[in-house]
């Protein structure tokens, strides 16, 4: 794909997630969600899904697994609308997740590593838009 697809397909991608943000957020505000995200068990992951940050416990492992799916269902729909495929409209989906982490909250890398948001914009992969 040369550079202005690339931005063409980016910019199309950004302004579908924007609209569809609502649906998966809804899905997200489940306490235990919350308790998880706000404590740094859980972060949003470069590929658009959420990820556990060290050891996993069973109930944890079930609240990750539940919203990945939902996750995944809506960024399918939408990459269809967009004509993209859903890795495309999830990469982008977690670059605008991770833009959006405030202080305190996990996110990972473009080198795969787990950070704890500060003050700072996060490292984000030079592919996002």
């Amino acid at each position: 794909m040369n550079t202005f697809a690339k931005a063409v397909f980016g910019g199309a991608v950004f302004a579908g997630l924007m609209a569809g943000m609502a649906a998966p957020a809804f899905a997200q505000r489940d306490p235990a969600y919350a308790a998880a995200r706000s404590s740094g068990k859980v972060g949003e992951k470069m590929d658009g899904y959420l990820g556990i940050v060290g050891a996993p416990t069973a109930a944890l492992q079930d609240l990750v697994d539940d919203i990945n799916i939902k996750r995944k269902a809506v960024y399918t729909e939408r990459a269809r609308a967009e004509k993209a495929t859903t890795e495309q409209y999830a990469f982008t989906a977690g670059c605008l997740a991770i833009a959006r982490t405030v202080a305190g909250e996990k996110y990972q890398a473009p080198d795969g590593e787990w950070h704890t948001r500060t003050g700072e914009d996060p490292m984000r992969d030079p592919r996002c838009p």
